[in-house]
């Protein structure tokens, strides 16, 4: 069978569901078939130095890889799950090759023209959906960092935008950025604080 004819499958998954700011990211990899990388695994699973090189590796082996992102003013928006579902749809789409089948981590999956199957813990089973989980998490690590240079008193390059001690305390101190998801309980009650005072 010709690589043409192959029905081809694409693992995919997100990252970026819990922070307060930034973009949810998803991957779609297609892998070779029968494709063996020693230490693929769900991307939280693994340092940042081997999820780099992963990283590297994957998108150098992969028959196509694509990345999607929903920001923070579309989550605001639709709301996180449905942003989320949108990023897959956009990685899923934006694929050099177009699968037949997907392989989702999680319970949803996203809609279009595929058959699709979630998979629960799918990041630390399933081969593709481990790739599109490392390289998701590599360029989402990424954006923060650039979005570390725009906003450094903020400590994106730390917490990713995750809700730690530091950001919020942050948040409360500063208010929040243009890439804050404003519509994430810690945002809201920083913008309600600060407009309280301001009125005071």
């Amino acid at each position: 069978m010709t690589e043409a004819a192959q029905r081809h499958v694409a693992g995919v998954d997100e990252v970026g569901r819990g922070p307060l700011a930034g973009p949810v990211v998803a991957a779609a990899v297609i892998l070779p078939q029968d494709y063996a990388c020693p230490g693929l695994t769900d991307s939280k699973k693994l340092s940042a130095r081997r999820r780099e090189a992963l990283d590297v590796q994957i998108r150098a082996d992969a028959l196509a890889w694509s990345l999607g992102r929903a920001e923070a003013a579309e989550i605001d928006t639709l709301n996180i799950h449905r942003a989320t579902l949108l990023a897959m749809q956009r990685a899923v789409a934006g694929l050099a090759l177009a699968p037949a089948h997907l392989l989702v981590d999680g319970r949803f999956t996203p809609e279009g023209p595929w058959t699709a199957e979630a998979i629960v813990g799918g990041d630390g089973s399933v081969a593709a959906i481990s790739a599109a989980s490392i390289i998701a998490k590599v360029a989402r690590d990424g954006w923060l960092g650039e979005l570390h240079g725009d906003y450094p008193e903020y400590g994106f390059d730390r917490h990713s935008g995750y809700p730690t001690v530091a950001h919020r305390e942050a948040l409360e101190r500063l208010g929040p950025c243009p890439q804050h998801r404003r519509s994430f309980g810690p945002v809201a009650r920083a913008i309600a604080a600060r407009e309280q005072e301001a009125g005071a």
